[in-house]
């Protein structure tokens, strides 16, 4: 049975979709989806409380951060060996991890310590960035990603390909979040 013949129109539209769709389908954190990157609403006042507390990221970026470092999964570890939702190395866990939660447990794998640990992190990268030239939060974001002293060798953000886009991505995702959250 031959295939019914769809109108020109709706085939030329299909096609720039189709197009559309997979020229950005690897693009998709500067394109956020809302079905796929909702903030879990059971960690919205968490993301509050840590921006308030800490002052410097907003709960809207923070939680960018997050969505960027883990997709909201507290459960992942990178190649290099950072663990949990906000992506903390051993090392540095050791020196910032906080109890968020109060159950006497600074546990980087629980995001009601994570989230708050890095908001009082990034507190203290600003003031190891301060001095450098540029916005204070890619100073603070890169500092995060490629490392304080990358950053102050740099003289301010590196021209590090994956802390650009580090930068892009955290940027992106916190405008689609500034009204969620």
């Amino acid at each position: 049975m031959p295939r019914p013949r769809l109108p020109r129109a709706t085939v030329v539209v299909a096609g720039l979709v189709g197009s559309l769709t997979g020229l950005l389908g690897g693009c998709s954190q500067f394109l956020p989806m809302k079905s796929e990157g909702l903030i879990p609403a059971d960690l919205v006042p968490v993301f509050r409380e840590a921006a308030a507390t800490y002052g410097l990221l907003s709960a809207a970026q923070l939680a960018a951060q997050a969505r960027v470092e883990s997709r909201f999964d507290s459960s992942v570890v990178s190649r290099a060996g950072a663990v949990g939702m906000m992506q903390f190395l051993p090392r540095t866990w050791a020196e910032v991890g906080l109890d968020g939660d109060g159950d006497g447990v600074a546990d980087p794998l629980n995001p009601l310590d994570a989230i708050p640990s890095a908001a009082h992190y990034e507190q203290h990268l600003a003031q190891l960035v301060a001095d450098l030239p540029g916005d204070e939060v890619s100073l603070v974001l890169a500092a995060y990603n490629a490392g304080p002293t990358a950053v102050r060798t740099a003289g301010g953000v590196p021209d590090y390909a994956e802390t650009r886009s580090y930068i892009a991505k955290v940027n992106s995702w916190a405008e689609a979040y500034a009204s969620e959250i």
